[in-house]
């Protein structure tokens, strides 16, 4: 369900978490305590994604993003990963592009009119979570 990918360059975690943060336009981010390793390897998973932080470790990931984790799952990292939930919108914001994509390359004659384009991506936030 998840991604797993390198960075070209390693990052020092506190850089790597304000980089996630601007790119994924995240308000904050709660993470799990600093290793003091560089982020090399790193496990993405849209969503809820609690459920795959075992995997993450397995795979060697140094950064597991994903999002709606519970206050005791921070201790699931057990030192060997950083945990970052970028919180459930943000880590699904740019998935309808994907599919907006997808369908404008497979649906080429959804509609008589072609002129008009018949899938739009919306631009509404619909994130009913606010920070202060």
């Amino acid at each position: 369900l998840g991604m797993i990918g390198e960075l070209p360059v390693p990052m020092e975690e506190k850089d790597f978490l304000y980089f996630v943060k601007d790119k994924m336009q995240a308000d904050g981010i709660r993470h799990s305590t600093f290793l003091g390793k560089p982020i090399k390897k790193v496990a993405v998973l849209g969503g809820s994604g609690s459920f795959a932080i075992k995997n993450a470790i397995q795979v060697g990931a140094d950064a597991f993003l994903t999002a709606d984790l519970k206050y005791h799952q921070f201790n699931d990292a057990e030192n060997q990963l950083i945990l970052a939930d970028i919180g459930h919108f943000e880590s699904e914001r740019y998935t309808k592009n994907y599919i907006v994509d997808f369908l404008k390359e497979k649906i080429t004659n959804f509609a008589p009119d072609l002129s008009q384009d018949r899938i739009v991506l919306s631009e509404e936030n619909t994130n009913p979570v606010k920070y202060l």
